[in-house]
């Protein structure tokens, strides 16, 4: 009966340990959201102090192009200070106010990383996101351009 009984407190000591705290919780998803929308808003509004508060400065943001040939697709690589130079540059705020998306879904949390989908007008990216010095900051973006709308078809007459 003893050791069902240190079974018991050892399995609830370490189901316990895996919950996280409520309230901790609740901050954690707060600063993750708060990276991920500094990053979409920054980039709209052109606000550069903010896309470059979102990032962590070893940020790698990727994209694979796809060869329509299909004979070489390739990686192409963009840095944070690139990102936020284009930022400043306001390439974002060349969206209208009415088309813009900053869609927010956090995937995942586990300790000090986070993955989330975050959805823009032309693209959707899927952000690695760190607790670095107790600020969370994106530090791996792979992302994926949506097709463009197709144009109206002319009627052809027939």
């Amino acid at each position: 009966m003893f050791k069902n009984a240190v079974g018991v407190i050892v399995c609830l000591i370490v189901a316990s340990l895996s919950v996280p705290c409520g309230a901790a919780e609740k901050v954690d998803e707060a600063g993750i959201r708060g990276a991920a929308l500094d990053y979409l808003e920054g980039w709209y509004t052109g606000d550069a102090e903010r896309m470059e508060r979102a990032l962590h400065p070893d940020l790698a943001k990727r994209i694979v192009r796809v060869d329509p040939k299909g004979k070489w697709d390739r990686v192409e690589n963009m840095s944070a200070m690139t990102l936020v130079q284009y930022t400043r540059q306001g390439y974002g705020k060349k969206v209208p106010v009415d088309e813009r998306v900053a869609e927010i879904k956090i995937l995942d949390v586990y300790d000090n990383a986070a993955t989330v989908r975050a959805e823009a007008r032309d693209w959707v990216d899927f952000l690695h996101i760190g607790k670095v010095n107790g600020e969370w900051k994106i530090i791996n973006v792979l992302w994926v351009m949506k097709p463009k709308p197709q144009e109206a078809q002319e009627p052809t007459g027939d």
